[in-house]
């Protein structure tokens, strides 16, 4: 009987023993969770000040007008642009118009091309205000030489 009541002893320490450890394994899956969701522990940190929040608003003027350039293109502001935009950013940057300085006649058939070969549209009535103001804004510039050398020390290689 001594030998069942020593068992019986050793089962409830050992239920005992596992109540307390699953309990502490228990309190650190909770605490993990908690500062997994609220990693400032701000529940912690008592009341704060009152925050006022002020809404702003958003300016989403896409034909915006800086300076005398269209701010989305950097095309510049002048009779036919918004022609040139609707027309020539569908299929491509404004940044490739600005670099290809042309005259009248290469813009046109830099239009034919495109028609030919990239699939434009006919530009009907708007061609002219387009070519118009590419050639008025975005003309050849005039390459000059580079200065002539004067004043340069030479030197003679030697082999």
């Amino acid at each position: 009987m001594e030998e069942k009541n020593t068992f019986h002893k050793q089962v409830k320490a050992i239920y005992r023993l596992m109540l307390g450890l699953f309990g502490i394994f228990g309190l650190m899956v909770a605490t993990i969770l908690y500062i997994m969701a609220d990693p400032d522990l701000s529940f912690f940190r008592g009341s704060t000040a009152d925050t006022t929040y002020v809404a702003v608003s958003e300016e989403d003027d896409f034909d915006k007008i800086e300076n005398g350039i269209h701010v989305r293109t950097g095309l510049v502001d002048a009779e036919g642009l918004m022609t040139v935009v609707n027309n020539c950013t569908n299929c491509h940057s404004a940044r490739l118009v600005i670099q290809n300085r042309m005259n009248k006649e290469r813009w046109i058939s830099t239009i034919r091309w495109m028609q030919e070969t990239q699939n434009l549209w006919d530009l009907g009535k708007n061609e002219d205000i387009i070519v118009d103001y590419l050639v008025t804004n975005y003309p050849p510039k005039k390459k000059g030489r580079r200065e002539v050398l004067t004043d340069v020390d030479w030197y003679v290689l030697e082999e």
